[in-house]
């Protein structure tokens, strides 16, 4: 994947965002990975056979994807040039979720600014997978600056660093991780065993990433502000409680962001009823207000353009 063809996928993300029409890999994989949970629950009962059942399919999903992403593109080029080009300009637009973040941001900000909290709790509640009917004002604001933090990472910083290392098959690779971490990676009774390796795999993906997106917020932050104690609160908070949250990743951008907004951010979440404590990121700023949504969003789209730049360079590097 050249320069261009990744300035092109960014543009095309900026522009267009994850049209709902239009057939996403992700969707693909989510059935995937469902079909195959199904299937092995039917065949494996002990937990080694879950875990190597794990193994296999945390390994086999990005592996499937990337073959089949670079023969799709190879064969495209062997009917027109063009066509190669521009399939791998697409798939790396569909690997990419930063105007889609701004948006479902924004969509919980109108209604949390109008007032019409139960609208802004059912907004944040297709982001965030904690439960959303006992949230007040300021904890919706929370939830979704968390998100917008946490995301840049992953949906934003990860598949542009992936695109400059390997093109799009490689970064639709990490979204397959991604998406084996979101759907089984979870630490209850369920997917302990199976969903191990998925899990330990997304860890080690988004090792780089996360903490390169941190600094990507804190500049962003210093750019938008102009304020070098935003900057340097910012780096103060991510090295002070970035290590804090139970991820050993998504506490970092989470802690940029608290640093650079001024604010706290973690606590007791919920999820199907039962509580979730997390350590607090920014102890000595103020509670999260709806009012910081939109300046969140701004640093997450500084960020995101510092990024396409910075893997634009790093393309031509390698």
């Amino acid at each position: 994947m050249t320069g261009g063809e990744l300035l092109a996928a960014a543009v095309v993300d900026a522009l267009l965002g994850d049209p709902h029409w239009l057939p996403h890999p992700v969707r693909v994989m989510g059935r995937c990975i469902a079909w195959c949970d199904h299937g092995v629950r039917r065949i494996c009962r002990r937990a080694i056979n879950l875990r190597l059942a794990g193994i296999c399919l945390a390994i086999g999903l990005p592996t499937v994807t990337f073959v089949l992403a670079t023969v799709i593109i190879e064969e495209a080029k062997q009917v027109a040039e063009w066509l190669g080009y521009a399939l791998s300009i697409i798939m790396a637009w569909m690997t990419l979720a930063a105007r889609d973040l701004w948006d479902h941001a924004h969509a919980v900000d109108g209604p949390l600014q109008g007032g019409n909290l139960s609208a802004a709790r059912r907004a944040v509640g297709m982001i965030v997978g904690r439960d959303t009917d006992g949230l007040s004002p300021s904890e919706v604001a929370r939830a979704t600056v968390e998100t917008v933090a946490e995301s840049s990472a992953d949906g934003v910083v990860a598949p542009l660093l992936y695109l400059a290392i390997g093109g799009a098959p490689l970064a639709l690779a990490y979204k397959a991780i991604n998406t084996l971490d979101s759907m089984i990676g979870h630490r209850d009774t369920r997917y302990a065993d199976f969903g191990w390796a998925s899990a330990r795999l997304d860890d080690l993906a988004n090792w780089i990433p996360a903490r390169l997106a941190a600094m990507l917020l804190i500049l962003g932050a210093g750019l938008m502000a102009r304020q070098r104690e935003s900057v340097c609160r910012g780096w103060r908070v991510f090295i002070r409680d970035g290590g804090k949250h139970p991820s050993p990743n998504s506490g970092r951008p989470e802690a940029a962001m608290a640093g650079v907004l001024g604010v706290r951010l973690g606590g007791t979440n919920f999820y199907d009823g039962i509580p979730h404590n997390r350590p607090t990121l920014g102890l000595d700023g103020r509670c999260v207000e709806p009012d910081d949504i939109v300046p969140a969003t701004k640093v997450m789209a500084i960020a995101s353009m510092l990024a396409v730049l910075l893997a634009i360079g790093l393309r031509w590097l390698v």
